[in-house]
Order: structure tokens, then C-alpha cells, then sequence
């Protein structure tokens, strides 16, 4: 049995090793096996390791952003051949996941990379883009329900909304999705320094969260809507970001949370007509698991059409053995606007 490189967590809240594991072959029905060219990092990868979560069995091999070449076709699969450029979103499952050379793939969740994208550019969407996509888009209680069926001709034109985070790789999706059902305007809350860019996206309004406190956010919020009722916040961020996002959020809107939800007492016993949905980003559930097909059937189009754009990206060196040092930047928040892509191939 021919062998491959995989980082491996050794052990429940163990040690990132690099080591050699079977390589997968003969893919069952329906999935495809793809050598995994590029692979972009995520705090939920830390995360895993450092608190013990979403796996039972170890070694574990954690990584939800792939972009790669197919390499094997299951039965009963089509649209996709050998060498085929595509782009994918593992799974907490070891056989799933990105941190190694090769992988399965559920062909139904699978895009071809457009011919303007490297690796690493794909790389930067699936998670990112199915947290903001599932959140905004998916009914509840997995989402806010604003296009259930990724119907290109939705509009709320007129409506206001903010994305808290803005400049996180979810928070660019978020901003892009709005504008792609025509919200407007689109205000987010991120550092300065990025604003040019955030408009770039869709971003009509850019709010400094270097200038202004969470507790002024309501405030100023107020004042560039001209009292025009916010229906959409996206809080990207979601620790006391959700505080003010809630405030902001007009009684018939909704809001999504990338986090533990700590508005529960806010909500409870008051009448509001408010909805708030917390996000699971996994397009394989059974209540998003339509949607999940429908976005990937869209998604190649949507790049090439221009509706999406991927994050900008940083290169890390080393192959897999790279992505010990980039999860420690991103654990000590030292990553901004741009998303970390590691190349396994490239592994000594």
C-alpha cells in the first residue's frame, strides 16, 4: 500500500506531528480522491487541537479548505475526469480532511476551480464562505432564511445591513453575499486599514473599530442609516460584538453568530420579534445539506461571473510541517485580511 504525508494530531489536545499514512484509494460510490495541491488554515483548526473537540478517534487529521487535482473517481460520479482543477470543504472525519496529500471528496460538494484562481485563492472559500452562505442564506434554525434556494434573482434592495468583522475571511464572504441579493446600503465594522478593499467587495460604509468602542457602534451605526431599520447583522467576530449587534438590529431583522450564542438572556421572556441564528458551517447536514449542493453547483459560475471573489492570501513555506507555526499566528491573533495557504505536495 502506497503511503502519503498527513499532519497528524497525535493525541486529544496532543502535539501536530507530521508522519507518513496510507494513502486512500478506490473511492466508494458517489466521492472522488483528490491530491491535495493547497490548503488554507482556520481557527477551528487550533481549536481542535487545543480543546479536544469534534474528534474521538486519534491520530487526528483536521483541515476543512482543499483545493487540489482529481486523482480517483468513484462510481456513479460525473462532471468531473483526472487532473480536473477543483475546489472542496473536508470534514471532521480523518478520511476528509485537508492536512494531508490526498483526499475523499464527496463529488455533490465538489467545484471546478475557474481558470482565474491559483490553488490557494480556491483554497481561501469553502469553510469561509459556507459559514457566511449557511448563516445568511439557509433557513432556520441553521440560518436567517434569506435565499433558502441560492436564487440569483433575490433582491432586497433598499434594506440595510452590517457585518461585524468585515475584514475576517467570513466577513468578506458575508459582505459579498449581501451584495449579491442587492442589500444596501452594506456597512461593516473592521480596521481602517482594510476599508478600500471591504468596498471593493460591496462594503458601502466602513466603520473603524480602531476609532470607534462596541459601545458606540449603535450610535454611529444610527447616524449613517439616517434611522433606516438595519434587517441583517452578521457578527463575524461574536464575543461582546453581539451585545452591540443585537441593539443595532431592527425587531423584525436577523442576526447571525459565528459563536456561542450569549444573547439567550436578551432574547428570553421579551416578546422580541428578533431572530438570532448561530451558524454550524457543514453543508453535509441533513437540513443543509440541498442548499450545500445547490452553492457548490453555483459556485464556479459565481467566481468566473465575477459575484465572488476569493481572500487575498499568504503562502507559508514547509508544506504541511508550515501549518504548526500558522495556526500559532492565528491563536495569537496575529493574522488580519488575509488567509493563511499551506502546500502539502511541497512536504519534505
Amino acid at each position: 500500500m502506497s503511503e502519503q504525508k498527513a499532519l497528524l494530531i497525535e493525541s486529544k489536545q496532543g502535539r501536530f506531528v507530521v508522519s507518513s499514512i496510507p494513502k486512500p484509494t478506490l473511492p466508494p460510490p458517489g466521492e472522488l480522491i483528490v491530491k491535495v495541491q493547497a490548503t488554507a488554515l482556520n481557527p477551528v483548526d487550533w481549536k481542535i487541537q487545543a480543546y479536544g473537540i469534534f474528534y474521538e478517534k486519534y491520530p487526528a487529521i483536521v483541515g476543512s479548505d482543499v483545493a487540489g487535482d482529481v486523482e480517483e473517481i468513484g462510481e456513479g460520479v460525473v462532471g468531473f475526469k483526472k487532473g480536473d482543477r477543483v475546489f472542496l470543504q473536508g470534514s471532521f472525519a480523518n478520511e476528509y480532511g485537508g492536512f494531508q496529500q490526498y483526499t475523499r471528496a464527496r463529488a455533490d460538494f465538489v467545484a471546478h476551480i475557474p481558470k482565474q484562481l491559483s490553488y490557494s485563492q480556491a483554497a481561501s472559500i469553502p469553510l469561509a464562505l459556507a459559514t457566511a452562505a449557511i448563516g445568511l442564506y439557509v433557513n432556520q434554525p441553521s440560518g436567517i432564511g434569506l435565499n433558502p434556494l441560492f436564487d440569483t434573482s433575490t433582491n432586497y434592495s433598499g434594506q440595510a445591513a452590517l457585518v461585524i468583522g468585515g475584514s475576517t475571511s467570513v466577513g468578506q464572504y458575508a459582505i459579498q453575499l449581501l451584495r449579491y441579493v442587492k442589500f444596501g446600503p452594506i456597512i461593516t465594522y473592521a480596521s481602517g486599514r482594510h476599508s478600500e478593499y471591504l468596498k471593493s467587495l460591496g462594503a458601502t460604509d466602513c466603520i473603524d473599530r480602531n476609532q470607534v468602542s462596541l459601545s458606540e457602534l449603535p450610535r454611529v451605526v444610527k447616524k449613517l442609516t439616517g434611522g433606516v431599520p438595519v434587517k441583517v447583522v452578521y457578527d463575524a467576530i461574536s464575543n461582546d460584538s453581539q451585545f452591540a449587534g443585537y441593539e443595532i438590529l431592527a425587531e423584525d431583522g436577523g442576526m447571525v453568530l459565528t459563536g456561542e450564542n450569549k444573547l439567550q438572556d436578551k432574547i428570553d421572556g421579551t416578546g422580541s420579534k428578533k431572530t438570532v441564528a448561530r451558524v454550524f458551517a457543514s453543508p453535509f447536514m441533513p437540513t443543509t445539506q440541498e442548499f450545500g449542493k445547490a452553492m457548490y453547483k453555483n459556485l464556479t459560475k459565481l467566481i468566473e461571473d465575477g459575484d465572488l471573489v476569493p481572500n487575498r492570501v499568504e503562502d507559508l513555506p514547509d508544506g504541511l510541517a508550515g501549518i504548526i507555526a500558522g495556526l500559532e499566528r492565528m491563536k495569537k491573533d496575529q493574522v488580519s485580511g488575509v488567509k493563511l495557504v499551506a502546500y502539502p505536495q511541497e512536504t519534505s
